[in-house]
């Protein structure tokens, strides 16, 4: 105790941290890093990988089927009116010059005071391994006189002799660069985790995931972290989850850790209870808003109530998927192939286009930007066009119909069947269970949108309202607990994280919005969105940071030989207890 009243909180990050890795893994991106860190890596969690089947798929995902219904259009028009409403921007079909709002135009350089930093267009991956040899010989051509012609040489062995000594394709890419991959290189990338779950389908069996995962986790950490596999046991790991993750995948990733990349130990904390402590708070309502999954839990004296878990399936990703569809369909996007599910790299281009350009404020807002195509293999072309409605797609936050959602086929119902529930006798409330079905059999769990219908590990948590715009789900989530001082201290310590919080006019526009969602009845009239005291996007990882560091006793920590041993039972057979979600033990200062 004296050595804590003494020392230096930037001492006990350095003494503490350097040895501790704290792991957030998302649907888009991982947050990595040792906690003695101001701020993690940050890398787009997908693979690619080389492939001589015939024919390839460029990529490898759930997004089997991408087209909007006749339905689900008439309701995206139907939201975009309604949005136009509140905004007093001419409705969908209206003619711009008959309406009478004030017109804001944007800088013709596209210019915004947040991203003053021009954004070059992004370049095709190199995919060839380099070789030493084929340098040497450009060296030698070079003194020649004859580079250009050696160059061309060796683009020309590139594209007849693939499987040639000297010109070979790199087996495997990682993050952006993965992402950057030409469609006519023969790669196929694959994302692991989609929509806050392993990506398990029946063209991404649960065994590829996790060897993906592992190569992912396993890059980063000798490349870009520089703790090859022989020092790992002298470090020990702590594992930042999504709310969405249920028990058979926290296993799975704990073993991912322990086992295969070896890890001494390892821990597994709630991303909302981590966002909440990296703030510097002990009770507020998070909202994490990721690229593909907004979440909403509430945390009360260190302690997530599993209750107010609300999970939207939404996220920034959706928001540049319907930045894309406003513009074509108003007719300002260039005739250029722009296909975010297809290419990779277009998905990159209108995230950015979209963190440029979209905020949430009333009046007409335009701006002229520089979108860029991306064909074949040919460099990219730049066309200045006239970006328009560039505050409506964030708005789809609130009205997620606007938000058309992607049809995904239900996973393998047998593969979420734990036999082993780490859950189970770790929290006394009654929940609705799962109805005893025959062995092979699920009842059909389908509600909100068309994703994991039959998904049956939901029927054992609280009910997810997912048809709900944020606001609801806010509403919702804190109204769930029950107690009138409770519900009035949450509505004021509405906390955002997560890239999406990151959008310009978002606070007001929560505020406002939850506030006209609460009920006449309710006797609460105040709702304050907390400023943020780090980065939204780190904010979970920094939590994990110090939640690891400040945890002196570590008795909720898993060693490696426990649990290749004996999983979840660890020691003398006690189970693997802390809460609902697998969130690590409440420490005693939590409560202090």
């Amino acid at each position: 105790m004296d050595y804590l009243k003494t020392v230096v909180p930037s001492q006990l990050l350095s003494e503490r941290g350097s040895n501790l890795v704290v792991i957030n893994p998302g649907s888009a991106n991982i947050r990595i890093g040792l906690a003695s860190q101001d701020t993690p890596l940050n890398i787009a969690h997908c693979i690619a990988r080389h492939t001589t089947q015939v024919p390839r798929r460029n990529v490898q995902d759930q997004l089997l089927n991408s087209q909007v219904s006749t339905a689900q259009y008439m309701e995206r028009e139907k939201a975009y009116d309604t949005i136009a409403s509140f905004l007093k921007i001419p409705f969908l079909d209206e003619e711009v010059a008959n309406n009478s709002y004030p017109r804001k135009m944007g800088r013709v350089d596209g210019y915004n005071p947040q991203n003053s930093r021009k954004e070059p267009a992004f370049d095709w991956t190199d995919v060839y391994e380099k070789d030493p040899s084929s340098s040497s010989s450009l060296e030698s051509s070079e003194n020649k006189g004859t580079a250009s012609e050696a160059l061309g040489q060796l683009e020309d062995e590139n594209t007849e002799e693939l499987g040639s000594s000297k010109h070979k394709y790199k087996k495997v890419i990682f993050g952006e660069e993965a992402q950057k991959i030409s469609p006519m290189a023969p790669y196929t990338l694959r994302r692991p985790i989609r929509r806050g779950h392993l990506n398990i389908s029946q063209h991404y069996p649960m065994q590829q995931v996790l060897e993906d995962v592992h190569a992912i986790w396993d890059f980063i950490l000798t490349e870009k972290l520089h703790i090859p596999l022989r020092e790992r046991n002298m470090y020990a790991a702590m594992l930042v989850v999504p709310e969405t993750f249920d028990s058979r995948e926290i296993k799975e990733l704990l073993s991912i850790v322990l086992r295969d990349l070896r890890f001494s130990s390892a821990v597994v904390h709630q991303e909302g209870l981590a966002a909440a402590f990296g703030n510097g708070l002990s009770t507020a309502c998070v909202v994490k808003m990721g690229a593909q999954v907004t979440s909403v839990i509430c945390v009360e004296d260190g302690v997530t109530l599993p209750t107010t878990e609300k999970t939207l399936p939404f996220g920034g990703e959706d928001i540049s998927r319907c930045f894309l569809w406003t513009q074509r369909h108003h007719q300002t996007w260039p005739q250029i192939r722009t296909d975010m599910f297809a290419k990779p790299i277009d998905l990159l281009m209108l995230n950015r286009l979209k963190e440029s350009y979209c905020e949430i404020k009333e009046g007409e807002l335009d701006a002229v930007g520089i979108v860029h195509s991306y064909e074949d293999d040919l460099p990219a072309g730049s066309h200045k066009t006239r970006l328009t409605a560039l505050n409506v797609p964030p708005m789809g936050l609130f009205f997620p119909m606007l938000l058309v959602p992607d049809a995904y086929p239900p996973p393998p119902s047998v593969w979420f069947r734990d036999y082993e529930d780490m859950l189970e006798d770790t929290w006394h409330m009654e929940f609705p269970r799962r109805p005893e079905m025959p062995d092979g059999m699920y009842p059909s769990m389908n509600v909100g949108y068309p994703m994991w219908d039959n998904y049956p590990v939901f029927a054992a948590k609280p009910k997810k309202e997912e048809k709900v715009g944020l606001a609801e789900a806010i509403t919702s989530s804190i109204l769930s607990t029950g107690r009138i001082d409770l519900q009035r201290k949450l509505f004021c310590s509405i906390q955002l994280v997560g890239g999406v919080a990151l959008t310009r006019g978002l606070v007001p526009a929560v505020e406002e919005r939850v506030l006209h969602t609460i009920p006449s009845n309710e006797a609460i009239d105040t709702v304050e969105v907390l400023q943020p005291r780090a980065n939204p996007t780190f904010v979970s990882w920094k939590g994990g940071a110090i939640l690891g560091i400040l945890d002196f006793g570590r008795d909720a920590w898993i060693h490696r030989d426990d649990w290749i041993r004996n999983g979840i039972h660890i020691g003398s057979g006690r189970k693997y207890k802390d809460s609902y979600f697998l969130q690590a033990q409440a420490m005693c200062y939590i409560n202090s």
